[in-house]
């Protein structure tokens, strides 16, 4: 007569001693409990039940992960599931089901897909990317998004702005509200909860760019330039910041497949833009030449401004400001960015251009009175005049001519 099931009969002793034989053999416990051990030497712990009239057999652990305390327990378990009307193989599968779901659909999957599709420039797609990595995905990357709540999104900023990130907080909090609302969109989530956080971490100190927009003082400038020791390329890259004001990563990363000198024309593709729309930067006469003499020496690469350490990577985003400081002009009173601010200025305020021609070669966003955004080549004739006449102003500036005053009537 065989061993009731009902009645517990195996030891941990048993277990260790159990030896395979020729057929799977199985090892009975108690209320269905029972732990087969395979030819091979494997022993598995299985759990037999009946539901709706069907023999059924539940995998419980593998031993000696799983004990016989433990076993015992997880047969225990399942046998109330069954005691509820609920079949625990079943169950096991939605189980499994849902935590599938729950990794595919974890805000570190979503961040990435979303992040996937972005075309930003390269070294920005690198900085968010670090703060993902860094600030983000350890502390909520593995949760489903749907179940993400405020406060958790706060605590990631408030860590980075304990530490005194207080601008890259921000940065981060709206990269996961757009993170956020693409995961609303492709149906993942229902509602977007770092828009509740508005006024939850202090605001960053506003920044400006510091800029000379006195005349007087620019020329001053530009003769530094003019006189500086250093590297030949950064000086040229420091010339075409006063003469093109591009942002410093455009300037950076431009390359010669770019620019066309016997055309006069730079044309940026849409993915080095901040505004991700191309732009077209006539050349004056005077960025020609300083192109052309930089010709020969990195011409044969694929940067103008190739860095110090590779060719193949662009000049570091650090060299035009450091040139800066060599030439004695402090970060309270000018940048690489502040070439822009410097061109915006005069050109209006001296110069007399119009504001659009100004704001269309800023690369900013302009529309006609229609409300329909400028192409790259709007106005193009106006402005190859205007870019030509800024330039011929710096090199009256440059000599120290009599030209502080003079504005001229706007075109």
């Amino acid at each position: 007569m065989p061993p009731s099931e009902d009645a517990p009969m195996l030891t941990d002793t048993a277990i260790r001693k159990a030896k395979p034989a020729d057929k799977p053999q199985r090892l009975f416990d108690g209320g269905g409990l029972y732990l087969e051990v395979s030819p091979a030497g494997g022993k598995l712990w299985r759990w037999k039940y009946r539901i709706n009239g069907k023999e059924k057999r539940l995998a419980i652990g593998i031993y000696p992960d799983t004990g016989l305390a433990d076993a015992r327990d997880k047969r225990d378990a399942a046998r109330k599931l069954l005691a509820a009307g609920i079949d625990p193989g079943e169950h096991r599968k939605a189980e499994k089901a849902a935590g599938e779901e729950r990794a595919a659909n974890s805000f570190e999957v979503i961040a990435r897909e979303w992040l996937g599709k972005q075309t930003w420039v390269e070294h920005y797609r690198v900085k968010v990317e670090a703060w993902m990595v860094n600030d983000v995905y350890p502390y909520i990357g593995a949760r489903p998004v749907a179940e993400l709540s405020a406060p958790e999104f706060l605590r990631v900023g408030r860590r980075m702005e304990e530490r005194g990130a207080i601008e890259s907080a921000h940065r981060v909090l709206q990269t996961c509200g757009q993170i956020m609302r693409y995961a609303i969109a492709t149906g993942r989530a229902d509602r977007n909860p770092v828009a509740d956080l508005k006024g939850a971490i202090a605001s960053p100190a506003e920044r400006h760019h510091a800029a000379i927009t006195d005349p007087a003082v620019l020329g001053g400038l530009l003769r530094a330039i003019e006189g500086y020791t250093g590297d030949v390329t950064t000086r040229a890259a420091l010339n075409l910041s006063a003469l093109l004001f591009v942002r410093p990563g455009e300037l950076r990363h431009a390359e010669w497949a770019e620019i066309d000198l016997d055309a006069a024309e730079w044309n940026i593709p849409a993915g080095k833009m901040k505004m991700r729309q191309p732009h077209l930067v006539p050349l004056c006469k005077q960025a020609v030449a300083i192109l052309r003499e930089l010709q020969p020496l990195t011409g044969r690469g694929q940067y103008v401004f190739p860095g110090g350490r590779s060719p193949r990577r662009p000049m570091s985003n650090n060299a035009i400001n450091a040139a800066l400081r060599r030439m004695g002009f402090g970060t309270d009173s000018m940048t690489a960015h502040g070439f822009r601010a410097t061109a915006r200025t005069i050109l209006d305020e001296v110069l007399g251009y119009r504001p659009d021609f100004i704001e269309h070669q800023l690369a900013h966003a302009v529309k006609d009175p229609n409300g329909r955004a400028y192409n790259r080549t709007a106005h193009l004739a106006e402005r190859r005049k205007m870019m030509q006449g800024w330039a011929d102003y710096l090199d009256a500036l440059r000599v120290g001519g009599d030209v502080v005053a003079f504005k001229r009537k706007r075109a």
